[in-house]
């Protein structure tokens, strides 16, 4: 009878540990790491927006200017 209740003891205090030690830190980081995807998704489309709506609004400002030929903008090297 000691010797069950003993066993039991110590199979729950293995069960706790493993929950406790592996399983909650693990759940936690995931949690963790999925929030930050999350924000980073967020900040990447808000950033998409506010380019598309400068790109809009500077585009209604001033009109189309056509371009005479190709013109690559370089740098003299010495």
């Amino acid at each position: 009878m000691l010797l069950r209740a003993i066993l039991y003891g110590l199979l729950i205090y293995v069960i706790y540990k493993v929950v406790f030690d592996l399983i909650v830190p693990v759940y936690k980081t995931t949690q963790k790491i999925k929030k930050g995807f999350k924000d980073m998704q967020n900040q990447m489309k808000d950033h998409k927006d506010q380019q598309q709506s400068s790109q809009s609004s500077s585009s209604a400002k001033s009109p189309a200017k056509e371009k005479a030929g190709d013109y690559i903008d370089f740098e003299e090297v010495k």
